[in-house]
């Protein structure tokens, strides 16, 4: 039941926006009774938290899935691909991860808005891989993950508001993103190209087809 109000509630929130988001509507979209609500999570602050606490979760498995390889650069690539991946999967969630701090009738402190930081250990951790491996010039692996984390997050944000369209669609614009952003650190443009197009390979392998934001 508790991930079944998770649910419910981001799919609220994301459907018809933080106001929609009473105990009383969650409650009743699960066939529930509000006391659980409270029960579960203390109140609709925790709820909205717990939503931030599972959207990362779900980002963090698709992270955990990329392997490291003999080639870092195509695995900071496919760390890019995961994270599109996750955002376009569990766009309710999305949302909140990233917006909750700006809700304006729930509370989360300082610490809620920075929770998910931990999810950058596994792009700081290749990025020193990148460094070691003379492809990235850059040497702050911390700065290079908030570099890349900063970019694709912009891209996919455009994508899942539905900005990005023919001729310049998400695809297109991403694919040239992340042979630029490789670049951009210090990388080779013709080793980042290949880098990137076997970083494509190994997603469509490993995670199967590359789904696209569907707007609702």
């Amino acid at each position: 039941m508790r991930s079944v109000l998770v649910e419910i509630a981001a799919r609220l929130m994301h459907e018809e926006g933080p106001r929609a988001l009473t105990a009383r509507r969650v409650a009743r979209e699960a066939g529930c009774s509000t006391m659980l609500v409270y029960t579960h999570f203390g109140g609709m602050s925790g709820l909205v938290r717990e939503i931030v606490h599972v959207g990362f979760a779900r980002l963090e498995a698709y992270f955990a899935r990329v392997t490291d390889s003999a080639d870092p650069v195509a695995d900071m690539a496919l760390l890019g691909r995961a994270y599109r991946q996750n955002a376009i999967v569990n766009f309710h969630l999305y949302g909140v991860m990233f917006g909750a701090s700006s809700l304006p009738v729930f509370s989360l402190s300082e610490s809620d808005r920075q929770y998910g930081r931990y999810t950058l250990v596994n792009v700081v951790h290749c990025a020193k891989r990148c460094i070691t491996a003379a492809r990235f010039d850059w040497d702050d692996p911390e700065l290079v993950a908030h570099h890349m984390w900063i970019t694709v997050h912009g891209l996919v944000s455009l994508e899942l508001g539905g900005y990005l369209v023919d001729a310049y669609d998400a695809d297109r614009c991403f694919e040239a993103q992340l042979t630029a952003l490789m670049v951009s650190v210090g990388d080779d443009a013709r080793a980042a190209g290949a880098s990137v197009r076997a970083s494509r390979e190994r997603f469509e392998a490993e995670f199967g087809p590359v789904r696209r934001a569907v707007r609702s």
